[in-house]
């Protein structure tokens, strides 16, 4: 569709800058609804799992449902890996592409599963195509806006996950509540489809790709580099030398620790939430899976504020703001039990968790990752962080069960899931804050606003 751009000539200053900003929101646009659109057919179990408890549903256990996150969970955590070097490699639009397709698939045939093993199954099919969506999306994002800008920007852009998130619970609500839990896959699969669609309409690798110069030299600003030593000639786009420099990054490792830290508790409200509200007020699918949602919902205020403080009050540093807000999720953490049982308190604690969390996790896993991969390896970064994170969110899904195991005399399973949560925050704060000031090496360019 934009082939025939590539390799133009350069137009004039002022043809290229309205190119370079139809071209960034058309891009932006694209990319936030893609990965929005991804959570469509990653939640639809979780609200299913309402229905699946019920012995006329077939009556799925604790341990057993436990079993199938956790496959679907270690097949994401896998995929991230392999995703984010592939969209380094091969570019963001055909790895989502394929991902999103094979997830409709997958989506499909979820609806039609009764027994344990082939939901097991199948979900573990559904991680790996989940995992196609985030790192190589956040490069495409970094492909079109620049260091100095990309704390709001992303800001903003994160909020496709929390948005993605409250939108694809409310959709497979709705629809298992007319229709049956079947229709949680069903209906999600088809709301993907359309932006699966979307998506390939409006989507461009890079501004090189529709004859525009690359992003540093649109906005004057330093380029920077994944190891200090070196020029950005010799990291070049798409090679295997930037990808091994990626690998060998102690920040990007670094943030891959706190990640994993972070993320169980991110996961353990997203899948469990719906349950646990269930089972604490006895409530149905639709209040349930509202109650839980008001996680997802505070969402887009965390990562807007989380993008400004970093840009704006922090100078593009993006671990302050993680730091304090790391400390406000574990106090609310730790106090969770402690709320009163109504399906307002539980709601509002959602709401604050929620709101906090998202600052630290859209900052370390989207726009850090992308400012300590640069452009050029941002996928793989992504993706070494959100694997990591991942298998993170293989420990949370597991805790309610193993704390459930380990508790023999049936006591508080969950006020001890939620301690745990908060110690494995609080770590993840001790980690960041001798990184207080870290920013990405960068070396200068002479270049001006076009």
């Amino acid at each position: 569709m934009d082939a025939g751009f590539e390799g133009q000539s350069r137009a004039s200053p002022d043809i290229t800058a309205r190119r370079y900003r139809a071209f960034r929101l058309r891009v932006f646009a694209a990319t936030w609804l893609a990965y929005a659109g991804f959570y469509l057919t990653r939640k639809s179990f979780s609200v299913a799992k309402v229905a699946l408890a019920r012995p006329e549903h077939g009556g799925f256990s604790l341990g057993s449902m436990t079993l199938v996150e956790t496959g679907y969970l270690l097949a994401y955590a896998v995929g991230q890996f392999l995703a984010g070097v592939a969209g380094d490699r091969f570019g963001t639009r055909r790895v989502v592409l394929g991902g999103m397709l094979v997830s409709i698939v997958v989506a499909v045939a979820s609806g039609c599963a009764s027994s344990v093993v082939v939901m097991a199954a199948l979900l573990a099919v559904q991680g790996l195509c989940q995992s196609c969506g985030w790192a190589p999306l956040a490069k495409n994002v970094g492909e079109f806006f620049s260091q100095g800008e990309r704390g709001r920007v992303m800001g903003v852009w994160c909020t496709n996950y929390a948005v993605g998130g409250f939108a694809a619970s409310m959709l497979a609500a709705a629809a298992a509540d007319a229709w049956g839990w079947r229709w949680a896959f069903w209906a999600n699969a088809a709301a993907l489809g359309g932006v699966a669609f979307v998506f390939w309409l409006w989507q461009v690798d890079r501004p090189e790709c529709v004859g525009l110069p690359p992003v540093e030299e649109y906005t004057g600003e330093a380029v920077p580099v994944i190891d200090p030593t070196e020029t950005p000639a010799e990291e070049p786009e798409g090679s295997w030398h930037v990808v091994a420099e990626v690998c060998r990054s102690p920040m990007v490792w670094l943030l891959a620790a706190v990640y994993f830290l972070l993320k169980p508790s991110r996961y353990l409200v997203m899948l469990w939430s719906p349950l646990y509200v269930s089972e604490r007020l006895g409530t149905g699918a639709v209040t349930s899976a509202a109650v839980g949602s008001m996680f997802d919902l505070a969402g887009p205020a965390g990562v807007l504020l989380g993008g400004w403080l970093s840009d704006r009050v922090f100078a593009a540093r993006r671990i302050p703001p993680s730091v304090l807000c790391l400390a406000g999720v574990a106090a609310m953490l730790f106090a969770f039990p402690a709320l009163p049982d109504s399906a307002l308190a539980l709601g509002a604690g959602f709401f604050l968790v929620g709101f906090l969390l998202y600052v630290p996790d859209s900052l370390v896993s989207g726009t850090a990752a992308v400012d300590f991969g640069t452009k050029r390896g941002a996928s793989t970064a992504a993706g070494i962080i959100n694997g990591c994170g991942s298998l993170g969110a293989v420990a949370g899904n597991a805790l309610p069960w193993l704390v459930q195991r380990t508790l023999s005399d049936g006591g508080p399973v969950w006020g001890w899931v939620f301690a745990l949560l908060g110690a494995s925050i609080i770590l993840a704060a001790a980690l960041l804050v001798p990184q207080w000031n870290t920013m990405p090496a960068v070396v200068p360019r002479q270049a001006s606003r076009s």
